[in-house]
């Protein structure tokens, strides 16, 4: 059996194709391809390990071509969708990338599976799809209200995914996670800028008055949870990950702080960004209850250690801070 990963060689992509290597005999695939087209966060060198693997083959490409998407996906049995522009600054500054690889690029994966004969397709997407909300959390069945061109591609790409399930009977899966962070995360989101920024002895850049709240997943719980989707997932449904651990980004500033050894001199507050929501909170109790997940990372352990791996590697992200 085949896996082919979409996305591989970036945050998320590279971690979860290392566990899904680790899983291939008990979950049963033979082959794993990895597909990525290299642009700014893609990095190669985030897959040097799996590529040591027979098992394992990478290929450089787009999500879009259509030529190389039915080539990959003809006889390919489950598909792990990861590909997508995922930055927020980025997508309000220019909208159309986002479109192109999030929307386009999704339905040409879906309409290539569906050719191709996937038996399982999972996509990954967002907790942002919701929007903001005040109190409580959102669960699966909560309407979609978008305030980013960024989550506004990820949902249409959602609801494409879903459409292809109602039309074709393709067999899918959407999840939707809360904010990751770990090693290897490209040193344009909070964490990574904003612990690389204190490295150099830079100040970091907290929008508004820093009251944003958030959830903060681990990636390697987040990958743990799409391996559970990938095998037990029921076809058509939809997954919200989550880890409860939510707090405002100023609160996440000054833990960060105190592990770089800094203090609340180093926050410069800016012009917050434009469509900024308020809070996210997912309801997880859905793929807690239905597939047993529960995240295993400590909050606190995890952040310390994601602090020490930037320390320990920055021959791997000072190349990355000089924007593309």
């Amino acid at each position: 059996m085949r896996l082919l990963i979409t996305g591989a060689a970036g945050f998320i992509g590279s971690r979860f194709s290392e566990m899904a290597l680790d899983a291939a005999d008990a979950l049963g695939y033979n082959e794993i391809v990895l597909l990525d087209a290299l642009t700014y966060s893609g990095r190669l060198e985030n897959l040097d390990g799996v590529l040591r693997d027979s098992r394992v083959e990478f290929v450089h490409g787009s999500i879009n071509d259509a030529t190389l998407t039915n080539e990959l996906l003809s006889g390919t049995t489950s598909v792990v969708h990861l590909a997508a522009e995922s930055h927020v600054d980025r997508s309000i500054e220019s909208a159309e990338p986002f479109f192109v690889a999030n929307v386009l690029g999704t339905q040409q994966l879906l309409e290539s599976s569906r050719r191709g004969g996937v038996e399982r397709f999972v996509h990954v997407s967002t907790d942002e799809v919701y929007g903001t909300i005040e109190s409580g959390s959102w669960d699966e069945k909560y309407a979609l209200a978008p305030n980013s061109p960024y989550s506004a591609s990820k949902a249409a790409s959602d609801l494409a995914v879903l459409a292809y399930h109602a039309t074709y009977g393709l067999d899918v899966c959407v999840t939707r996670c809360s904010n990751n962070f770990g090693p290897r995360q490209f040193p344009e989101k909070m964490i990574p800028l904003f612990v690389s920024n204190l490295m150099d002895n830079q100040s970091v850049p907290l929008y508004g008055d820093g009251l944003q709240v958030r959830e903060w997943l681990h990636v390697d719980d987040h990958c743990r949870a799409l391996l559970l989707v990938l095998q037990h997932g029921k076809s058509g449904e939809i997954y919200n990950i989550g880890s409860d651990n939510e707090m405002t980004n100023r609160e996440l500033t000054t833990r960060l702080l105190a592990l770089c050894g800094a203090n609340e001199s180093s926050i410069e507050l800016v012009t917050d960004r434009l469509g900024h929501d308020r809070r996210y909170s997912v309801n997880w109790d859905k793929i807690k209850d239905q597939l047993g997940f529960v995240p295993t990372v400590n909050f606190d352990d995890a952040l310390a250690a994601t602090v020490a791996w930037y320390r320990e590697n920055r021959a791997w992200w000072e190349p990355l801070k000089v924007r593309p």
